[in-house]
């Protein structure tokens, strides 16, 4: 059973979701289908889903899908053998299985850190655009209600110095003849195929734009410069700071993201892309860095990274979304960067310690 669900931080965090003033009553008794079910947002949207069922009654019927079995059973093993919830194994680049009429598609299915950017390029831009192409041709056959893409901060690409942040109007600059410009081109692409079926399918479809997103359902894998340095700090190291640490950057609690992700569901315009940021941990990478080596009563110390993580970083120095859009659908964070850096810390410690 995943140790998520035994950790009464991550429970005040789907309850206190659960709480908020947002239509969940156009979920009852729908079915919705997420991809990368096991990824850090959308398996936490499946808990928040599955939580609502079983303290509402609210019928709510979860497809989720994602390639590996172990992890899927490590994730969600409390729902195994729930009505509410049916697990698939499923390479999203492949013509999407028959499984019936979906009311709403979330697609959170990519290739989300550097890491993995720099050592499957090709898996990062298929899942973007054969993933979307795929999952859109569904959801038009099937008259599905709405069909959620995941899209990402990076779309933006580097500030060109004429803005402080991002709205959902800016176009920075991408360098696309690199390999790091696969992830951001790719998403680009994915949100263009979702207006392209717009226009011949009339199918229904939201974007959320998320920033940097972190919490406890992190991936142990995760290169992202967040999800290393909390690790660092859990285990009581020195935290490792890359670079100058100048970037400033835009960060959202996982929990936070979930919720935004169901309001943008649910209340936001057909057709809309929408960032998803927290104003509130807005922060330097350096500053971060000091807050994580506090936080474990560390320092931090300077290293180059290696090739592949080199490979694999943005070269952004300033993104920071505007989150003026999710903010009027009624979107209120609860778990600003201090906090949501404390969380994390000690519940990835207390997992660390059950493991033992």
């Amino acid at each position: 059973m995943d140790r998520r669900l035994e950790n009464r931080i991550y429970q005040s965090d789907l309850a206190e979701v659960l709480l908020q003033d947002i239509p969940w009553e156009k979920l009852r008794k729908k079915t919705i289908c997420i991809t990368g079910a096991t990824g850090m947002i959308a398996s936490v949207v499946i808990d928040i889903l599955m939580k609502r069922n079983r303290e509402y009654d609210s019928g709510i019927r979860i497809i989720a899908v994602s390639r590996s079995e172990e992890k899927a059973r490590a994730c969600f093993d409390r729902y195994w053998s729930d009505s509410h919830f049916k697990w698939y194994s499923h390479d999203i680049t492949k013509p999407f299985p028959e499984l019936g009429i979906m009311d709403y598609i979330l697609h959170a299915a990519s290739n989300t850190h550097p890491r993995a950017y720099a050592t499957d390029p090709v898996g990062t831009i298929t899942a973007n655009v054969q993933g979307t192409y795929q999952l859109l041709t569904y959801a038009a056959a099937h008259s599905c209600r709405r069909f959620f893409f995941f899209s990402s901060v990076e779309i933006y690409g580097e500030n060109r110095g004429d803005t402080d942040k991002f709205n959902e109007t800016y176009l920075g600059y991408i360098d696309c003849n690199t390999l790091r410009a696969g992830y951001p081109e790719s998403k680009r692409l994915g949100e263009a195929l979702c207006n392209a079926f717009a226009a011949k399918y009339e199918q229904d479809f939201v974007i959320g734009r998320f920033s940097r997103v972190y919490g406890p359902t992190m991936a142990k894998e995760d290169s992202k410069a967040i999800a290393q340095f909390i690790g660092k700090a859990a285990m009581g190291e020195d935290i490792v700071l890359k670079s100058q640490g100048n970037q400033l950057y835009s960060y959202t609690y996982a929990a936070d993201a979930a919720l935004a992700a169901l309001v943008l569901l649910l209340k936001g315009e057909s057709g809309s892309a929408v960032n998803i940021a927290d104003r509130a941990s807005d922060i330097r990478l350096r500053d971060l860095a000091a807050l994580l080596a506090k936080e474990a009563g560390t320092k931090v110390v300077f290293e180059l990274p290696d090739e592949v993580e080199r490979a694999g970083y943005s070269t952004a120095q300033t993104a920071v979304l505007d989150d003026g859009k999710i903010v009027g659908l009624g979107w209120k964070p609860l778990t600003p960067i201090e906090r949501g850096i404390s969380k994390t810390v000690s519940m990835i410690r207390q997992f660390s310690a059950m493991d033992k």
